[in-house]
């Protein structure tokens, strides 16, 4: 993909630097978007990185979050991760509830009102995520997929 537009790769496309460039220019525009939220919520970054994990566990895992899988998906401490919950609990955005199987168990639950207002927030990204989907096939949608999933397990093995 060559262009002489400002911001455009200009590498080939498997040139691990070019790679490396564009999946930073992408990370950045994550971490800006998030940073926004995070402030016009009055959050921490790290609260829109825990509200995240505990949207996504149900998609990938199929079971909710839990106190001590978040400690370990954002690598903070017992008592940083309380913190997160509390004021994440005390603003409406999460729920904890005990299992009813194992009471020691806690399911992380991101509040349906909560989840509303991150949508119409993030409604942008997600117009621009499917602006991007469009201009590619199935087929080539297949293959970005599996390089994005092959990419997360293998940045989560090195974990």
């Amino acid at each position: 993909m060559s262009s002489n537009q400002p911001g455009v790769h200009e590498g080939p496309p498997s040139d691990l630097q070019g790679y490396a460039v564009l999946l930073r220019r992408l990370n950045s525009e994550f971490n800006r978007i998030a940073h926004a939220f995070a402030h016009a919520h009055d959050l921490h970054t790290t609260d829109v990185h825990a509200l995240a994990a505990i949207m996504d566990a149900s998609v990938t895992d199929g079971q909710p979050m839990t106190p001590s899988r978040l400690r370990e998906r954002l690598n903070l401490t017992s008592g940083a991760v309380t913190a997160c919950l509390d004021r994440l609990e005390r603003a409406g955005h999460v729920s904890r509830t005990r299992d009813s199987t194992d009471r020691r168990v806690v399911h992380l639950h991101y509040n349906s009102g909560a989840r509303a207002l991150a949508r119409r927030y993030f409604s942008p990204l997600a117009r621009s995520t499917e602006a991007a989907r469009g201009q590619f096939t199935p087929e080539q949608l297949e293959t970005i997929a599996a390089f994005l999933d092959a990419l997360n397990r293998e940045l989560s093995a090195e974990r």
